[in-house]
């Protein structure tokens, strides 16, 4: 039994844009009009969303630029999640009236002095932003690092799922460490669940990006570790290919099984199904 170690994406950002790139590059004008499963988004709004995520990283953590309309606090997950949907409505309505070409020559360029922020940043210096989804109320960089790349991988599958596309995002590589970082949210999801001490959920993910992960009950806290060989006493199964869409979208259990049937509970129900509530985005 192993705890987690960090999480280090840095050299991974200009690889992932490449093929973000590649991939708008190659859209006929009615692909980018497609309907995605990200709400009412289309992959246009999708496309310009990334490029808003990463001009609003440049400003704020290379730059040090505050917007003069930024709350200084936020009282509630709540209400932080909805200055979040609000920044990004006002983006895409703006965004609209731009070309697709526009689009693909901004990003090129916002991606590159983001993977540059992010391969001359200190790793374990104190984060911009808490992820926390994972409930922290202070992250490390390479932790906020790690988020940010979901959030590029997720959205970037989003488009090549509503082409019905294959992509080399899916590859081991790339989607490990976003698997990795999801699974970082077990912790915080299982908060509220009492249990024996010792108890041990699996999550296990299927395919050849995919892995297991453990959360044990010590004390009145889960802890997340790697390879435990004792008795679990559920057992999670998921398949990469609806992995990311489960880790992406808040939703209760029922919800969650009805839109998911292929997800697996072995073991004591009690202590599975609590996995089906987790969410790995600001949602």
């Amino acid at each position: 039994m192993r705890s987690p170690e960090p999480i280090l994406v840095a050299h991974l950002f200009r690889e992932l844009d490449g093929h973000l790139l590649d991939l708008l590059r190659s859209l006929s004008a009615d692909d980018w009009q497609r309907p995605t499963v990200c709400s009412a988004w289309s992959v246009k709004d999708i496309a310009s969303h990334l490029l808003d995520t990463a001009l609003r990283r440049l400003s704020m953590q290379r730059d040090g630029y505050a917007p003069p309309d930024s709350p200084r606090e936020f009282h509630s997950h709540e209400e932080l999640v909805a200055y979040l949907h609000r920044l990004n409505a006002q983006w895409t309505s703006a965004t609209s009236r731009l070309s697709p070409r526009v689009l693909i020559a901004w990003t090129q360029q916002a991606a590159g002095e983001l993977a540059e922020l992010f391969e001359s940043a200190d790793p374990f210096a104190p984060a911009l932003f808490p992820v926390a989804w994972a409930g922290e109320l202070d992250s490390r960089m390479w932790f906020d690092a790690a988020r940010e790349f979901t959030e590029r991988w997720h959205h970037q599958r989003q488009i090549a799922d509503a082409l019905d596309r294959p992509t080399p995002i899916d590859e081991r590589r790339l989607q490990h460490p976003v698997l990795d970082t999801f699974l970082r949210a077990l912790p915080h999801t299982y908060r509220d669940v009492n249990a024996p001490e010792g108890t041990i959920v699996c999550i296990r993910i299927l395919g050849d990006a995919g892995g297991e992960w453990f959360v044990r009950r010590e004390g009145s806290t889960w802890k997340l570790y790697h390879d435990v060989r004792d008795r679990t006493d559920s057992v999670v199964t998921i398949d990469q290919s609806i992995a990311w869409k489960f880790l992406t979208k808040r939703t209760d259990r029922a919800k969650a099984l009805a839109r998911f049937p292929d997800i697996r509970i072995e073991g004591e129900p009690a202590f599975g199904e609590p996995a089906l509530e987790m969410v790995s985005i600001m949602a």
